[in-house]
């Protein structure tokens, strides 16, 4: 199965409707995401609500990440196929087909939704990022917004087995970062990608909870 739009926007429009309906907090910054062209999403990652939720605001088709080990005989393959998610394994930067996706989703104007702790946050707190993403934005020198999104983890936590819809979950898309805020370029050597990788976490870290209702 490869990808399809008809799917994709399908359960576009099914997420929006039930998060907005179950899980619908304070949104803010929508007019930071480009309405076209490349940019990385980079956000903070503590539910498996966070994918979803971070795109299913934008009126735009959003690329996602996922592991390997989803991809199994029935539903779960047919369904990452054909939203067109691109799967990987955890150490990610080093699977060089899923790079190669990456950047071609990239090259030809996508926008990206990137986790840079690479796992989720198994308290909700921030946690270091990993050089993953820093590989990808100096690869790509892509627009990189920054984005929070609070509450994921009480709704749905890492070790959870049933979400909690009686939590409100917000999200806050950042000012965009362009190449030049982020990359300190090849003089950095061996610790360029930590260093892109620490600039944007740390810009997402001075992100503060919305107070602003978008419905």
């Amino acid at each position: 199965m490869k990808f399809d739009p008809r799917v994709y926007w399908l359960f576009y429009w099914l997420i929006r409707c039930a998060y907005r309906v179950l899980l619908l907090g304070d949104i803010k910054g929508l007019e930071n995401v480009p309405k076209s062209g490349t940019v990385i999403m980079a956000s903070n990652h503590a539910s498996h609500f966070d994918p979803p939720i971070l795109g299913c605001n934008l009126p735009r088709l959003v690329v996602y990440f996922a592991r390997k080990t989803l991809w199994k005989p029935g539903f779960a393959s047919w369904w990452l196929d054909a939203v067109g998610a691109i799967p990987i394994d955890r150490d990610g930067e080093s699977d060089i087909r899923a790079m190669k996706s990456t950047l071609n989703a990239l090259k030809d104007g996508a926008a990206l939704s990137l986790f840079p702790e690479g796992t989720r946050s198994p308290d909700g707190k921030l946690q270091p990022a990993k050089p993953g993403i820093g590989l990808i934005a100096a690869k790509s020198q892509a627009m990189v917004v920054p984005c929070r999104i609070f509450n994921a983890n009480k709704a749905l936590s890492k070790n959870a087995k049933f979400p909690d819809f009686s939590v409100s979950i917000h999200v806050v898309y950042g000012k965009p970062l362009q190449p030049k805020d982020y990359d300190p370029g090849k003089s950095a050597g061996k610790e360029r990608y930590q260093i892109i990788a620490d600039n944007i976490m740390a810009t997402i870290s001075q992100i503060h909870r919305p107070r602003v209702t978008v419905i």
